[in-house]
Order: structure tokens, then C-alpha cells, then sequence
């Protein structure tokens, strides 16, 4: 069997302040194979995020470990790139000089600056900026953007130094229903042309079914893994699938146990018994 590309092994995170103890997660286990594309669902406040943050070398665990190529995470690296939901764009940037930042970093810290080099970075720039259909506006500042290209020169930028994974909090959560399903159908094509592994969090669970190849549902109070769904869509994928027997069943289960996991389903049949009691 092939190792992992990451493993996580009994993580949790309490986070600890002057008037009590929050245990974020407790005991999560999870191996992430390469090339895979996992998607994290689940209520508020079950640790998604914060297990991703911590995946980033952004966070610090209280408990267990996260392995990366079997070596520990003990901070961030160039081999893993994040993608927030607020884009995170330097305004006084244009869009290209946005994308070719981290390569820059990396050419000074490495103090490589060959010609070579250089004309590598440029390439590679150029490349992404025609994959995220941007090359018209190398020269746009951010503030000239819409939401969904932002995201795009964004998503283009963790790209840019070529990170084996792509660690991506809700990118998608701030654009609108029509910006949203194309930038699924571009990530989808990035991931089949990068084959980068990519761990994805949303609180969208037709997203969730949509993007990835495993779903893993998390449940709050501590945060934990609860369930991990297989998704039985093929890796060449279109909007028309979301309307297959399949997927919609399984958007049905996974949102059935998030109520039950969040207990949303316990205050649905309060609220139930009160309107009837009312009535």
C-alpha cells in the first residue's frame, strides 16, 4: 500500500485561556494518500479549520502528530500552500507581481538568482496566469477585480511555488451560487493538472460531494472525525452529475447526520413539539 502523504495521528488542540479550557479536537486520525482531493464537512465549531491550520504548520497541536512524507509538521513549509476565504491580496500589487510574491521569498531565502531561475519563475507565472483565464489583466491591481478572480489570483499564487499540497479554508464561501460552480469545475482542472493533494473545507455539503474523492464529517464538542464518505463520481466531472440519483443520495445521508451530530436534529423535534403544544 502506498504511504501516506499525511498522516494524523491522535491530534487534539485545546486552546487555553484565563477563564477556561476549549478542547478544539480530540483523538483525530486520518490518513490523506497523494494526489487525493479530501473534502471536510460539518456544524460550526467542529474543528475543521483549526485541524487544517494545524495541517499548515499555522497552529500548534496539544496532542499527537501530523506527519508530512512520514517526517513531523513542525511549522509551515514550502511544501504546503493555503488558500483563506478573504483573499488575502497585497492591494499596492498587481495581479502578477501578487502571483511571482512567493517565488520571490523562496529566491531569497534560497539566494538563487540565476537567469535561469528567473525566467523558470516567469514561465511558471505565466502558465498560472493563463490557467486562471487572467492573462488579460496581468497588470490589474485587486481593487479592479471581481471576488472570483481574486480568489483566482490567490489560488494561483499558493500554486506558484509548485507545493505538493494545497490546504484550502472555505476559498469559495464569500462568492456568489453561479462564481462558485465555475471555480469548482477550475479546481477540479487544477488538481487533475497540478496532482497536487488537496484538503478542502466548506460548510457546503453539496460542494463537499462535488469536489472531492473522500468526504470526512466532522462532529463538534470535541471535534472529531465522525464518518468518511466515498464518493461515486468519476474523476472527469460536470454540474449535470450533482442531479444523479447517486449524488443526491449521498448528500441526503451526510446532511442527516450532520443534524444528528450537531443536534440540530433534537431542536428540530423541540421546536415540533412546541408548535404543536401552540396549536
Amino acid at each position: 500500500m502506498t504511504a501516506p502523504k499525511i498522516g494524523i495521528r491522535e491530534v487534539g488542540k485545546t486552546f487555553v485561556s484565563d477563564k477556561r479550557e476549549v478542547e478544539a479536537l480530540q483523538s483525530v486520525n486520518l490518513d490523506v494518500q497523494p494526489n487525493e482531493f479530501i473534502t471536510f464537512v460539518g456544524a460550526s465549531g467542529c474543528g475543521k479549520s483549526t485541524l487544517l491550520r494545524i495541517i499548515a504548520g499555522l497552529e500548534t497541536l496539544s496532542r499527537g502528530e501530523i506527519l508530512l512524507d512520514g517526517k513531523p509538521v513542525d511549522g509551515p513549509g514550502v511544501d504546503r500552500a493555503m488558500v483563506f476565504q478573504h483573499y488575502s491580496l497585497y492591494p499596492w500589487l498587481t495581479v502578477m507581481k501578487n502571483i511571482r510574491f512567493c517565488r520571490q521569498l523562496k529566491v531569497v531565502a534560497d539566494t538563487v538568482h540565476s537567469e535561469a531561475d528567473v525566467e523558470t519563475a516567469a514561465g511558471r507565472a505565466d502558465a498560472l496566469l493563463s490557467l486562471m483565464g487572467l492573462t488579460s489583466f496581468a497588470d490589474a491591481y485587486p481593487s479592479q477585480l471581481s471576488g472570483g478572480m481574486q480568489q483566482r489570483v490567490a489560488i494561483a499564487r499558493a500554486l506558484m511555488p509548485k507545493p505538493a499540497t494545497l490546504l484550502m479554508d472555505e476559498p469559495f464561501g464569500a462568492l456568489d451560487a453561479q462564481t462558485r460552480e465555475v471555480m469548482h469545475d477550475l479546481i477540479r482542472h487544477v488538481y487533475r493538472l497540478e496532482k497536487t493533494t488537496i484538503l478542502f473545507v466548506t460548510h457546503d455539503v453539496e460542494e463537499a460531494i462535488y469536489l472531492g474523492g473522500r468526504v470526512v464529517l466532522m462532529a463538534p464538542r470535541p471535534g472529531r472525525i465522525d464518518s468518511i464518505y466515498e464518493v461515486p463520481l468519476p474523476a472527469q466531472r460536470n454540474q449535470d452529475m450533482k442531479l444523479s440519483p447517486e449524488f443526491t443520495e449521498l448528500k441526503r445521508q451526510i446532511l442527516a447526520r450532520i443534524r444528528e451530530t450537531s443536534g440540530m436534529q433534537t431542536d428540530l423535534e423541540q421546536l415540533e413539539k412546541l408548535t404543536a403544544i401552540a396549536g
